[in-house]
């Protein structure tokens, strides 16, 4: 509740939230990245462990940025919940010879305010590291 003793409306990520969340993680910037998230933020990537605060993630973003060539993720839907917030859609990988693949993606977000507490992306990036994809 605010001092007025009006509740305020939980935030509910837009397309413009999207746009940037994913812009920072297209540019490969792991600080950039960070900065979206809680100082006590989980994150997940596939069947990877998880990963506890921020220097931690930006050290297992960072690491992962530097065995590809770059990223483009593409949204192709969103839905809110009270904190939390899912999306789907794509992103295609250009490895470092320059082929590039593209994984269908979900990433559950937990949310305080307009920042990531939890971070948990399910995909299959098998085909990112297999020399026949």
């Amino acid at each position: 509740m605010s001092g007025a003793g009006v509740a305020l409306a939980p935030f509910a990520p837009d397309r413009a939230w999207w746009g940037r969340l994913f812009a920072v993680i297209d540019a490969r910037d792991a600080d950039g990245f960070v900065a979206l998230l809680t100082p006590d933020a989980e994150f997940r990537f596939g069947n990877a462990p998880a990963v506890h605060g921020r220097e931690a993630i930006r050290a297992a973003v960072a690491g992962f940025f530097t065995v590809i060539a770059g990223c483009r993720h593409r949204l192709l839907g969103a839905w809110n919940g009270t904190g939390t917030t899912v999306c789907e859609g794509e992103v295609t990988y250009t490895r470092q010879d320059g082929s590039t693949v593209t994984i269908p993606f979900v990433n559950v977000f937990e949310l305080r305010g307009e920042r990531v507490a939890s971070y948990r992306i399910y995909i299959d990036n098998a085909p990112l590291f297999s020399k026949s994809a």
